[in-house]
């Protein structure tokens, strides 16, 4: 009893905290330690420096050995994008060519398409930041309304929905369920189609009831927006052509380079499976190729392509550290004997494996204020028994991929979630004035999203 007390109060303190500013590399080892303590009022024991090395330590460091490839490559590709000018000339293509009386749509579609190209979220936000503000000051569309207008494109849809997202979310499934980042694409494109469709008409009605309200952009103290310029950006067709190159080849070296090479050493050697490894793979060249494109294509609009370089690779480091905190306070709490009653309730609720693998995903990254971090926890601890049930229920492994990639966008846009925290403080907003709608765009909408997939995916649609 008491061991649940400190689970619910060490997360409560490690939202309240992180909310606050506080950083989750501190105090997620502080919290999961916190948590650990209350094993010795149900007369458990509990040893807490061993906790710590060997506990929260070893799978936060197992975190970073499985996906400091994709976070760092991600990260150089993103800076890449943004250094050339790639990813604003792209933003600036789509609002161009929406128009007038769809800036929202515009925002939305501009950031999912730099998002599924592979751009990180953050370097997005930061791309379409002046170009939302400008675009919504000139229709006067309510300043707080920005947020969530560009979360629609990089928190969801293109996030988890989409098949071929290179985006960490969809790439963590597939070492544990030896799928690929096209896994399941029918409810993929459903889930995106709800996700996108469904936010976007949800902030448009905000804005017209606005409008009718008569209120308008709003003033804003200390805020600087300069007039659009689209000289010396790269044009569209050359901005995009890197985008293009990871996910086609991604795409190829998937379904056709990579499953036709001899991977037998595979086992013998490194004790692994091809289909533990292949979509990382891919995934890993692709991203090289579109580095080194970018790089090509726009090497004389870089100030210094060694510092773009440099750049990205310690915006990597934060990025990562952070996530592998959070898995590492999560594994630290799986480990806890209160959490067996928390386990066996997540995993008792239904005898439907895709309605336990949706809510534990879903929940654990609320408890994680991450999606990668909750879809990492929950596979990790549940993933083969999901894979077992599964299979005895007829049911595709592609199916638990798109599941498990689309509930943990749900709940891990909590407010206490470090990507909010950032994408508030880039746009100059508070909770108070945008979170409503963020909410209901990050984290309503994709668990509506994931009822469908996982509705969907029950009748064996894939």
């Amino acid at each position: 009893m008491f061991g649940v007390i400190g689970i619910v109060l060490s997360l409560g303190l490690l939202i309240f905290l992180a909310y606050k500013g506080w950083s989750v590399i501190l105090i997620a080892p502080i919290l999961a330690l916190f948590a650990a303590s209350f094993t010795l009022l149900d007369g458990g024991s509990v040893h807490l420096l061993a906790t710590y090395t060997e506990g929260f330590m070893v799978n936060a460091a197992n975190y970073v050995k499985n996906y400091y490839p994709v976070f760092l490559l991600g990260a150089l590709f993103g800076k890449v994008m943004d250094d050339s000018g790639t990813a604003k000339s792209i933003a600036m293509f789509v609002s161009n060519k929406i128009g007038h009386g769809k800036e929202i749509w515009a925002i939305a579609i501009a950031g999912g398409i730099i998002t599924y190209g592979g751009v990180s979220m953050f370097v997005a936000a930061f791309a379409l930041y002046p170009i939302g503000a400008a675009l919504f000051k000139e229709a006067d569309i309510p300043k707080r309304l920005l947020p969530a207008s560009i979360a629609i494109g990089t928190f969801t849809f293109s996030m988890t929905g989409l098949p071929g997202s290179p985006q960490i979310q969809n790439a963590i499934p597939m070492k544990f369920l030896g799928t690929d980042l096209f896994a399941a694409p029918i409810l993929g494109l459903v889930a995106a189609t709800i996700m996108f469709f469904g936010a976007c008409i949800w902030v448009s009605r905000r804005a017209a009831k606005a409008k009718k309200a008569g209120e308008g952009y709003g003033k804003h103290a200390d805020e600087h927006i300069h007039a659009i310029n689209s000289d010396g950006l790269p044009s569209f067709v050359s901005s995009i052509t890197p985008i293009l190159i990871v996910l086609v080849g991604n795409f190829v070296l998937s379904k056709f380079v990579l499953p036709n090479m001899d991977t037998s050493y595979l086992e013998t050697d490194y004790n692994t499976t091809a289909a533990a490894v292949m979509g990382s793979w891919s995934l890993i060249i692709s991203l090289i190729i579109g580095i080194l494109v970018a790089i090509l294509i726009n090497y004389k609009r870089f100030d210094s392509v060694m510092k773009s370089l440099k750049d990205g690779v310690q915006g990597s480091f934060l990025a990562i550290m952070n996530t592998a905190s959070e898995v590492g306070y999560g594994n630290v709490i799986k480990t806890l004997a209160a959490f067996g009653i928390v386990g066996g309730a997540l995993m008792g609720i239904s005898n439907n494996v895709l309605i336990n693998e949706a809510i534990a995903s879903s929940v654990l990254a609320g408890i994680t204020g991450s999606a990668s971090g909750g879809v990492s926890i929950a596979l990790d601890a549940f993933g083969q028994t999901f894979l077992a049930q599964a299979a005895a229920a007829g049911i595709d492994p592609q199916v638990l991929h798109r599941v498990a990639a689309v509930a943990c966008g749900g709940l891990d846009s909590l407010p206490h979630n470090g990507a909010i925290i950032t994408l508030l403080g880039i746009t100059g907003m508070t909770h108070k004035e945008s979170y409503l709608d963020i909410g209901m765009c990050t984290v309503v909408i994709p668990t509506v999203a994931a009822v469908v997939v996982v509705t969907l995916g029950s009748f064996g649609v894939v």
